[in-house]
């Protein structure tokens, strides 16, 4: 997008100011999300706007614009005491976790059938490298070697291979926006389904086998499934371990 200029030819300061915020909600934005993903703000964590203004050196406009934004998008929640409030990190929820797998399963689906229609030779590529990944969980599963970071990259790695082979432009987009929320879940606590990992490993095994058939019907329903099941598994380890935030 160009920016606007006067008729001197010179970009007006008024507009560039605006550019330059509008760029600094956004970082602001991206690095206060990955805090909330990567579990470095916990959920039900109270957001005191100050201190995050100092651990991101930034001032409290574009902090505040960012706030804004991931309360919009369900990152973080208002909470209300009379007529005081305060912002906190969205807790992770069972409720939650139910809206969002299904949604990033159908998403990927769809991209599960333009990479089942693609060229026979860039899928057998592919698919060795789902493969590789796949075999390096099936070991974690085998060893039973508990380690959550690896589990979560070595999963996301397999779902953005097939995500990165068969999206266009919009539907992307529409994976990006969801997969940091899942991600949220993955990452604290995926060291907790240890005890079902070779299931999810077998489930990868069917997506392969779905990609090398080159049927988009079946990809499509291996990923759907995969994510469904990624849902129950998840619902039993919260049953164990609770909801984070929401007490």
């Amino acid at each position: 997008m160009a920016i606007a200029a006067t008729k001197s030819g010179k970009t007006s300061s008024k507009t560039a100011k605006n550019a330059r915020h509008g760029t600094s909600v956004d970082t602001a934005f991206l690095r206060i999300r990955d805090l909330i993903v990567q579990g470095r703000m916990a959920p039900g964590t109270w957001i005191v706007e100050g201190d995050l203004c100092d651990h991101l050196h930034m001032s409290r406009t574009p902090v505040r614009g960012a706030l804004y934004l991931l309360q919009r998008e369900g990152y973080v929640i208002e909470h209300r005491n009379g007529s005081k409030s305060r912002m906190i990190v969205a807790p992770v929820t069972q409720e939650d976790a139910n809206d969002l797998y299904p949604i990033i399963g159908r998403i990927e689906g769809l991209a599960g059938r333009r990479t089942a229609k693609l060229p026979e030779e860039v899928r057998v590529k592919l698919a060795a490298e789902l493969k590789e990944v796949n075999e390096r969980l099936r070991t974690i599963a085998e060893q039973r070697s508990i380690n959550g970071p690896e589990i979560f990259e070595l999963d996301h790695t397999f779902h953005r291979l097939l995500i990165d082979a068969g999206s266009g432009p919009r539907l992307s987009a529409l994976h990006r926006a969801i997969e940091p929320q899942t991600e949220r879940y993955w990452r604290l606590y995926s060291s907790s389904i240890i005890n079902e990992l070779h299931v999810s490993v077998q489930e990868h095994e069917e997506i392969i086998a779905a990609l090398l058939s080159g049927d988009p019907d079946r990809l499509e329903r291996a990923l759907v499934v995969n994510w469904e099941n990624g849902c129950k598994r998840l619902a039993k380890v919260i049953a164990i371990f609770g909801e984070r935030g929401s007490w």
